[in-house]
């Protein structure tokens, strides 16, 4: 992978975090629910390799 492949998953793994945010019905997080969101976010990407 280059730098630049590198820098692009980072950039669309913020972006996808901040979509869930953004688009959730809650509007304040706890710190578990947050990392509840992370760990998610990480399988998922995990899966697509």
């Amino acid at each position: 992978m280059t730098e630049k492949e590198r820098q692009d998953t980072k950039m669309a793994t913020l972006y996808e975090l901040r979509l869930i945010f953004t688009n959730g019905e809650k509007k304040d997080y706890t710190t578990e629910e947050i990392v509840e969101l992370l760990d998610k976010l990480a399988m998922a990407k995990e899966q697509e390799s």
